[in-house]
């Protein structure tokens, strides 16, 4: 990327491109699916030391505000009782067509893995495997959706001109999901549009040695795959993802095959 500006757009363009999650309501939960037809000039100010979540979520808030019938009223609200504990954070208030909405973001990497449970939510497990998407289901139902309806928030919404109880919630969550590899698989409960490569352990790298790699940092992980990146061969690249496996560290790679075609992976330690 030649420039931040092209680089941040990229980075926009491949969020914008990974597909939502849930397609209809989940235990519950309602999701969020409006947007715009097409990606747009990304304009906002972002620090570049932005962590990957707090960037995704900006990403969000311009893309609703580029929704014709959406009205932000507020953004990353933090909730406090008496001043000190923090109890949580509303991510967006916004009107919909004058329907008051508390939205809650996710933006998530999972690997399916299907000795986990019954179910496919079960099957997913983040790259680290120490956040699954059963989890982060429960702590939005049970802690971030019910933030909405504590006395602490009162004073947010009454200061908007809002009550809760005229107020639906919805998520917007998208994900990226890699399969393990050489599996294929057919979602039904989640989006198969979601599936975006596989992943495999530290043990089968040979099965890549004739790959070029390349390894984004934790924020490109959002870009889109593109040829014009820095390429490295299976020799140089093994010290590096070395360090990684005595670090039981799971990184995002490109892999560059030797008839052309790209993919992105994870590498994981278990």
């Amino acid at each position: 990327m030649s420039t931040k500006t092209e680089h941040f757009q990229a980075q926009f363009r491949g969020f914008f491109n990974t597909p939502h999650l849930f397609q209809s309501k989940i235990e519950g939960m309602q999701p969020f699916l409006k947007t715009v037809d097409k990606v747009f000039s990304f304009n906002a100010n972002i620090k570049p030391n932005v962590r990957l979540g707090q960037r995704v979520e900006q990403f969000v808030f311009e893309e609703l505000k580029h929704i014709k019938s959406l009205q932000i009223l507020a953004e990353n609200q933090q909730i406090q009782k008496d001043n000190k504990q923090t109890l949580g954070e509303l991510d967006c208030l916004f009107l919909d067509n004058e329907q008051p909405v508390h939205l809650e973001i996710q933006f998530k990497y999972y690997l399916y893995d299907d000795t986990l449970g019954n179910t496919e939510i079960e099957h997913c497990i983040g790259p680290m495997r120490r956040d699954s998407l059963t989890e982060k289901l429960n702590k939005l139902k049970q802690k971030q959706l019910p933030l909405l309806y504590a006395n602490e928030t009162k004073p947010l919404l009454d200061s908007l001109n809002l009550k809760a109880k005229n107020c639906i919630q919805q998520l917007y969550f998208k994900a990226q999901i890699f399969v393990p590899y050489g599996k294929q698989i057919e979602l039904k409960t989640l989006n198969n549009a979601c599936v975006y490569g596989f992943y495999f352990n530290y043990k089968q790298l040979h099965l890549f040695e004739d790959c070029k790699f390349y390894i984004p940092k934790k924020t490109d992980w959002l870009l889109d795959l593109d040829t014009n990146v820095n390429w490295s061969t299976f020799k140089q690249i093994q010290p590096q993802l070395a360090v990684f496996e005595t670090e039981n560290y799971s990184p995002l790679l490109w892999l560059k095959f030797p008839n052309g075609e790209l993919t992105k992976c994870f590498v994981v330690a278990h």
